[in-house]
């Protein structure tokens, strides 16, 4: 029996209580040989955790946990080295004085596990003196592991008021780490974003970031040939659970939970979390999603009023979506690092990359929990919505469906506090068909370029395509004369499925669909 290390992010409890385990030992090795200040930026849930354990187990000398692992047959003095283990995950509270209490409380543990006195009250010196002691003790240089060294700062990232203070407190406690220089055999830090060295890591000029090197793009993560390697016995289950083929298992799975590629031309990641959750549970569910949408990710939405339909193929410079998350002027570079949208391709002449949704799970769990702030604030009255649509899109009949979406948005009063500033513009109504649609599982892209224009909304079923033109207090009529006059269909018609066009009018008074006219 197989069993998943669902939430278990200690690399020692995984191998000794016999966990399945995807051997990255050989990024591990790689990464330290002779690397010394590293920076990995990976979103949430993807192995952060459990990679930063396996350095604690691999440079505590812990050498029977690695047992048949790669780094078994690279490594030949299993030196051992004082590790302080610092995790920051759970100071959120957005205050100075949590976070330094905090830092201060693991300190103390260090302290009192290797037998040195406190040096002082000030973090930054009472930090620099227990490196330097425990080096003199032991004779030999300390390892310095930062897991989620962004938590406080993500907590407060919108509020430009706290976050300086909570920028300023973390810059002094990780300052002292340049100049223990020879006090030091490794330091290794990660989070899921990428603040600016010339802030929080200002001392660390000689910080690596791999977070985009193309050979450390699996080091979290399972790739293609980890999932066949190690998870034949869970898809197998999984066939027989679902009434599916192995093929069909393979297919499935990388629909739902692959497409994280976090360097150009590299290979994709499926996200573990999720596929572990899927093994264990033998269902193909929406588990990234499970524990809600970050709040500090909606925060940043509405301070740079993000048009959610233009995320998907979304094109930035690597400057632009790589850039220091304070001092970002868009929201793309925190989706990206947090792993709502990845890379989809990249133009080495224009340094261009194109970004997109990783996979069907993502997608469709972003558009879960934004229902509240683009649609309405109860998810209950949009999944009953979103249910009759789904069932007369099912019978492919979209009058059937833009009744049902016609009926729900004339029942939603305006809300203050929205993702969306006009509750009376095209956008906006847009944005709320692209969510519905979207919450659906088809697949909708909005604002789809063509040789003479953009259509609003390309929707696409098993069976059917759909072509849409809205307009706000026009006529359907005239929507579907631009459809016809721009030419939006002509690329679908030699696809084989059926094309559907339609013509869809909004009325800013009603705030509602109050006509629409099918053109198959």
């Amino acid at each position: 029996m197989v069993y998943y290390p669902i939430g278990i992010q200690t690399f020692s409890e995984i191998r000794t209580k016999g966990f399945l385990y995807v051997d990255k030992t050989q990024y591990v090795y790689d990464v330290c040989h002779p690397g010394k200040f590293v920076f990995l930026s990976r979103p949430r849930r993807f192995g952060k955790s459990l990679l930063t354990s396996t350095f604690d187990a691999y440079f505590s000398g812990r050498k029977e946990l690695f047992k048949g692992l790669a780094i078994e047959k690279l490594e030949t003095e299993w030196k051992r080295y004082p590790v302080l283990h610092f995790d920051l995950s759970d100071i959120k509270k957005g205050t100075t004085e949590e976070c330094e209490l905090n830092l201060h409380s693991q300190l103390e543990d260090f302290e009192r596990t290797y037998g040195c006195e406190k040096a002082s009250n000030d973090l930054t010196i009472r930090f620099r003196e227990l490196v330097k002691n425990i080096s003199r003790k032991t004779g030999v240089q300390v390892v310095v592991l930062i897991d989620e060294y962004d938590a406080p700062l993500l907590t407060v990232l919108h509020d430009s008021a706290r976050l300086e203070p909570m920028r300023t407190l973390l810059q002094s406690f990780y300052s002292p780490l340049k100049k223990l220089d020879q006090y030091l055999r490794f330091v290794f830090i990660t989070g899921i974003s990428k603040f600016s060295q010339l802030s929080i890591f200002s001392q660390l000029n000689n910080l690596n970031n791999i977070s985009m090197l193309p050979q450390y793009a699996g080091i979290c993560g399972i790739t293609e040939q980890e999932l066949k390697d190690n998870f034949q016995e869970g898809i197998t289950e999984l066939g027989k659970a679902n009434n599916l083929t192995e093929d069909e298992v393979l297919a499935k799975l990388k629909l739902k939970y692959d497409g994280y590629c976090f360097a150009e031309e590299s290979e994709g990641v499926y996200n573990p979390f999720s596929l572990l959750s899927a093994m264990q549970n033998k269902k193909l569910g929406n588990y990234w999603f499970s524990t809600g949408t970050p709040t500090f990710l909606v925060n940043m939405m509405k301070k740079f009023h993000t048009d959610l339909t233009k995320l998907d193929g979304s094109e930035a410079g690597a400057d632009d979506f790589d850039a220091p998350t304070e001092n970002m002027h868009s929201v793309l570079p925190l989706f990206y690092q947090s792993g709502y949208l990845t890379i989809k391709g990249y133009d080495p002449i224009l340094s261009n990359y194109t970004l997109g949704y990783p996979n069907e799970e993502v997608k469709v769990g972003l558009m879960h929990a934004l229902l509240p702030f683009y649609v309405v604030k109860d998810p209950v009255e949009a999944r009953t919505a979103a249910g009759k649509m789904y069932l007369a899109l099912r019978k492919d009949d979209i009058g059937e469906a833009l009744e049902a979406a016609r009926a729900f948005f004339a029942s939603i009063p305006y809300q203050e506090g929205t993702l969306q500033d006009a509750p009376t513009s095209e956008g906006h109504f847009t944005a709320m068909l692209y969510v519905m649609f979207s919450f659906l599982n088809v697949y909708v892209y909005t604002q789809v370029r063509t040789a003479k224009g953009r259509m609003d909304i390309l929707m696409k079923t098993d069976t059917t395509i759909y072509v849409m033109e809205l307009k706000l207090d026009g006529t359907v009529e005239e929507a579907l004369q631009q459809i016809d006059d721009k030419g939006y269909a002509i690329p679908y018609e030699a696809d084989g499925r059926r094309i559907v066009k339609v013509g869809i009018r909004f009325s800013s008074e009603e705030r509602t669909i109050t006509a629409w006219k099918i053109k198959a």
